[in-house]
């Protein structure tokens, strides 16, 4: 633990922190690929684990990247999966030492109500995983910043973190105001590419997309536009906080009091938008080729989504006469969701599965990001944070069930 303790003295030094604080809620933990490079930390935590050290409260961990139940179970790919990923047992073994809870509650999005993780607003957390800090920071108002993997452990077994960045009133203030003026709903995936080019590492504060909500509330069958938005933002640029204005709750407390003096003004509308989807570029190696597979649900699918999909999916399928997608549908989601799909609309789960929709708890990007992918795979998606991190080709909703049902690209796309 030395060697930990260290490293959490130096990492508050370097930012300037003056305070530690004490943590709440539960952590969240972006430690979740047992690949070569991570052998080092691997082995600190589990000189930690060994020594009886656990984290203040059970936490949440990121998905594994691979899933070999229900999509890479061929040779090929089983064999890219356990030369990648080593030591994926070893670190899997040092989080049940830690306390994170069984393999069926792993989730980029650990704050859907099946897994739980979702702090008061203003409760102290250290988490790690880009897109998770962004919400939670933002549609959860909790206080994070942008840790890096092992530290939002070293933060969970102290139960403290320095006092620095998102985590202070001064850091959460916005530099930028940007004014979504869109003639209908925006494309959200693009919206939040286009803010994380635009303002990078900075807080936005959002004005125009409250009449999306109603009354103001993030609920269970909205909280996936956030979601949307925010991780492109997050990974387009470096976005761990934006404010939306009478949606928010850093935003509905003090208003544009949250803009810095001398900030700065950045106008989405309709022309924007399209001059950012005309910077989407097609990185397949054969550019004219038909799509091979779907990847919907980066971050992690919602319960909403999932239903929501399913229904898009096999309700074209009926109107195309059709039973089974032109290609395969892969939905990403924590197990606990899928099992609740299965529960509670059990009809629509049989359609779903005869026409090609599987559902799987691993992380898509990393699967995206594997040895020769863009060779074996032309994927499309509707989340622009895969988008922003593969060769995966990002569409409109109602153009990727248009794929998905035929198996090309139309040509209006």
């Amino acid at each position: 633990m030395g060697t930990a303790r260290n490293d959490f003295v130096q990492f508050g030094n370097i930012f300037g922190a003056k305070q530690l604080v004490d943590l709440g809620g539960a952590p969240h933990s972006n430690m979740f690929i047992g690949a070569q490079y991570m052998a080092s930390m691997i082995k600190m935590l589990d000189e930690c684990a060994k020594a009886g050290l656990k984290s203040y409260a059970p936490y949440t961990v990121n998905p594994r990247p691979y899933d070999v139940y229900n999509v890479q179970n061929n040779a090929k790919e089983m064999q890219l999966v356990y030369e990648g990923y080593p030591l994926q047992k070893e670190l899997d073994w040092v989080h049940v030492r830690l306390g994170a809870p069984d393999l069926n509650y792993r989730s980029c999005a650990c704050y859907v109500d099946e897994v739980g993780n979702a702090p008061q607003p203003g409760t102290y957390v250290a988490w790690a995983e880009s897109s998770a800090v962004n919400y939670g920071n933002s549609a959860l108002g909790i206080r994070t910043n942008r840790n890096g993997a092992g530290m939002d452990l070293i933060c969970a077994m102290l139960g403290k973190a320095p006092l620095f960045g998102l985590m202070t009133d001064e850091g959460r203030m916005a530099k930028w105001l940007v004014e979504v003026k869109t003639s209908k709903e925006p494309d959200w995936g693009v919206l939040g590419t286009a803010i994380g080019r635009k303002v990078v590492e900075d807080v936005p504060y959002i004005a125009g997309l409250d009449k999306y909500f109603k009354d103001g509330q993030v609920t269970a069958d909205n909280l996936h536009l956030l979601k949307a938005m925010g991780s492109a933002t997050a990974s387009s640029g470096a976005v761990g906080l934006y404010h939306v204005e009478g949606v928010t709750p850093d935003a509905k407390q003090k208003g544009r009091q949250l803009l810095e003096q001398g900030y700065e003004t950045y106008v989405y509308d309709d022309a924007e938008q399209k001059r950012i989807v005309a910077t989407f570029e097609n990185f397949w190696p054969d550019q004219d080729g038909d799509p091979t597979a779907a990847f919907i649900g980066c971050p992690h699918n919602t319960y909403h989504e999932i239903v929501k999909w399913g229904r898009l999916v096999t309700d074209a399928l009926e109107k195309a006469g059709k039973q089974k997608a032109a290609i395969p549908v892969y939905l990403f989601c924590v197990n606990k969701v899928r099992d609740r799909l299965a529960e509670e609309e059990t009809e629509l789960a049989g359609k779903m599965k005869r026409a090609g929709m599987v559902a799987t708890q691993m992380c898509g990007v990393t699967w995206a990001g594997t040895k020769g992918f863009s060779e074996r795979v032309r994927g499309v998606t509707n989340s622009a944070k895969t988008r922003n991190y593969s060769s995966v080709r990002y569409f409109p909703n109602d153009i990727l069930v248009e794929i998905i049902v035929t198996g090309k690209i139309p040509q209006r796309a």
